[in-house]
């Protein structure tokens, strides 16, 4: 499911599933636990049909345009259109179960059709009134052998013409109170037949204008091809991506807000089943801090046609780029933390951080949006803070990486009361052009009691 060395190579550790059998020299599957009749809830609309595993926790394991062929693959539980997410321990091994050596790189990550043993998730409710799908499973932790999450997984799923809208849900109810650092969560996992091998996207600074697609060719076939990281990652800035067979037709996955994706092909290209190995793979990536008893929801769209049809529906559907506003009023807003911790799971109004540890940063969600259209940031803020000179950093589409070239410094008022900070991007001389992402360094060093609570940051005042 995972290429656990590649989480050993990336400071932001980047989940990146495959398949179990390639990973394990092919040793054969538990046919006992592999061998059992399937059970799917279907939906078709005359266009389209989406069907929802019963058998694995509620995965999506047949999808296709009418008449056609199914497209997603299911060779091993850690296939499908599934969700699964990441967080710590790393390694994880609840009651001293040690995971699958070549997965023991993962953490904690329960997914929803079963464990890399072939033990199966388990559905707990199930509705179809036929114009759509609820289904609620116990998910099972890939790395180990029948070891349910300590969480449940919900599903929500209807068509709407060509399009299959997937509403998702994760309810943790963990032992474990720790709160591990934020980690990039397949929002969802997308796996496609040997056919469907094209992968395609937009990747450039003028989203939403037509501008030529691109495409991500990685193939590989054992860990010594790959190169270091099987899968390839890109900024997708009109939000999908697509697998699509030589004639140009396929399936998009569209997640509103999300500009990360990872994807690529294993195997030969052009050929294979559901049950076979080749296949290609899709995830648009979200980072994000799983408190143990967090209640976390995203939603996505599954469109069926030929690359113009899938961006053609985008482009109707989806707001154009945004400058950065976020409000911390229920939630983090998909913002991390390195070197830092807040007060956990519910938000209330604001993000309250303690900065007690050497070089603490906060991290907002990968964004675009045009530096002219925002001159300036408003941080509303309150701090107790022994150091008080704090930064804003920022990466561009040319420079996805964080620099102090590419900064603002201003001072803190460290006296717990709430102010409104005027931030002057456009007097830096490296705020110019696409801006791609955000970074606040509230303090150089923290020291113990240090903090600082937000409500918001935006381009508003």
């Amino acid at each position: 499911m995972t290429f656990p060395t590649l989480r050993h190579c990336r400071v932001l550790v980047l989940p990146v599933l495959l398949l179990q059998a390639t990973v394990l020299s092919a040793a054969a599957e538990p046919e006992n636990k592999h061998a059992a009749e399937e059970t799917i809830s279907y939906l078709d609309n005359g266009q389209v049909r989406v069907g929802a595993n019963l058998s694995l926790g509620g995965s999506i394991t047949y999808l296709a345009a009418a008449g056609e062929a199914n497209m997603i693959n299911s060779h091993d539980w850690g296939r499908q259109i599934q969700m699964s997410f990441y967080s710590g321990p790393n390694p994880f091994a609840p009651d001293g179960q040690q995971p699958a050596e070549v997965w023991a790189g993962l953490g904690w990550n329960p997914i929803q059709s079963g464990d890399c043993a072939g033990n199966r998730s388990r559905i707990v409710e199930h509705r179809n009134d036929g114009e759509s799908i609820y289904v609620k499973c116990i998910p099972m932790q890939w790395p180990l052998d029948n070891e349910p999450g300590e969480c449940t997984f919900e599903s929500w799923i209807r068509l709407e013409g060509k399009t299959v809208h997937v509403r998702s849900r994760l309810n943790n109810a963990r032992s474990d109170r720790t709160q591990y650092a934020g980690r990039s969560q397949e929002l969802p996992a997308v796996y496609t037949n040997g056919p469907w091998y094209r992968v395609m996207s937009y990747v450039g600074d003028q989203p939403f204008t037509g501008g030529e697609l691109t495409r991500f060719k990685k193939t590989w076939t054992s860990f010594a091809d790959a190169g270091g990281s099987p899968w390839e990652h890109w900024r997708a800035t009109e939000n999908w991506a697509a697998l699509v067979h030589d004639n140009d037709h396929g399936v998009g996955v569209y997640h509103p807000g999300a500009y990360s994706f990872v994807g690529g092909f294993f195997g030969v290209p052009g050929k294979g089943g559901s049950k076979d190995a080749p296949t290609g793979y899709l995830s648009p990536l979200h980072q994000e801090i799983l408190d143990h008893n967090i209640v976390y929801e995203y939603q996505y769209v599954l469109i069926v046609g030929t690359l113009d049809e899938i961006r053609e529906f985008v482009y109707a559907q989806a707001p154009r780029p945004s400058p950065p506003d976020y409000h911390f009023e229920k939630d983090r807003q998909h913002w991390v933390y390195r070197n830092a911790v807040d007060e956990g799971w519910p938000i209330r109004g604001e993000l309250h951080v303690r900065l007690e540890q050497k070089a603490p940063q906060l991290i907002a969600p990968a964004g675009f949006w045009q530096a002219a259209e925002v001159p300036k940031l408003y941080l509303t803020a309150a701090c107790r803070t022994q150091y008080t000179r704090a930064r804003l950093l920022w990466t561009t589409h040319g420079e996805p990486r964080f620099s102090t070239d590419r900064s603002l410094t201003f001072e803190l008022v460290p006296d717990g009361e709430y102010r409104v900070y005027e931030l002057d991007l456009a007097s830096t001389p490296g705020y110019r052009g696409a801006i791609t992402g955000i970074r606040l360094d509230p303090v150089a060093d923290g020291r113990p009691g240090d903090y600082i609570k937000i409500k918001s940051l935006s381009w508003k005042k």
